[in-house]
């Protein structure tokens, strides 16, 4: 699994955290990983983005960003409104393959959802994955709706031939609902794919230190880590006390 795409059913769903948590997992047994953003938007030129707050979490990876667009928008929207070449699913896939030869690990981190337009012919993020063939790390959150965008996300892999790796929670809450507590048993029933980990919610606002040593407890082996998936979802079964999966599985987000 030399590239992996880190992809999500939707924005702001805790794509870059797992992607930090990914990275810190495998660099604590000593792989060489690099992660690239084919396109960062909205964000300033001279402002941090979510490469830089990879580094931040996890420490010591390469990275490479394609593009940067100032105006928050899908990739292609904001490309086209800076007057600015849009990146295409071949240059993704070209730098990945390079990033591959020097690398253990390379981590391409996508935009908001699987088939956000990335350039005016409709390149998507799928469409790298495809040329790469490479697998896909699904993020989705944890609550309800869920499983209605993950259901979409899956069949779209499928519909290109692509192959889910597995999904992540990208934010799981210290006191889950009903909701995300019956979707742990669902998720993985609707993407046709195993869940390999969830990560707490306020773990970006650890620090550094803490978050390296914590990573590798919420993925599951084969994502490097030690997450018990079984023993988690048990834990968080209706019935099962409010805080015990967060405390199995995941430990307190406090810094």
């Amino acid at each position: 699994m030399p590239v992996l795409i880190v992809s999500g059913t939707g924005t702001e769903i805790g794509k870059t955290v797992v992607t930090a948590a990914v990275a810190a997992t495998a660099l604590a047994r000593d792989l060489d990983v690099a992660v690239l953003k084919p396109a960062q938007t909205g964000v300033g030129s001279d402002e941090p983005g979510d490469v830089d707050e990879v580094i931040r979490l996890a420490g010591g990876v390469t990275t490479v960003e394609l593009a940067r667009f100032p105006e928050p928008l899908a990739p292609a929207t904001a490309a086209r409104r800076a007057g600015a070449p849009p990146v295409r699913p071949h240059e993704i896939a070209e730098t990945a393959g390079k990033l591959a030869t020097e690398h253990d690990l390379v981590l391409v981190e996508g935009a908001g959802g699987l088939l956000v337009r990335f350039d005016e012919e409709g390149g998507t993020l799928a469409d790298a994955a495809r040329l790469l063939a490479a697998p896909v790390l699904v993020v989705a959150p944890a609550g309800l709706g869920t499983l209605n965008t993950t259901a979409l996300t899956a069949e779209a892999l499928r519909a290109r031939g692509l192959a889910a790796l597995g999904l992540v929670i990208g934010s799981w809450p210290a006191v889950p609902d009903l909701a995300a507590r019956c979707n742990l048993a669902d998720l993985p029933d609707v993407a046709g794919a195993p869940l390999l980990g969830a990560v707490p919610h306020g773990a970006g606002a650890l620090t550094p230190a803490r978050f390296r040593r914590s990573a590798a407890d919420w993925l599951a082996p084969a994502l490097g880590g030690g997450w018990d998936v079984a023993r988690f979802t048990a834990d968080a079964a209706p019935g099962a006390r409010s805080r015990a999966a967060w405390d199995a599985g995941t430990g307190s987000a406090e810094r």
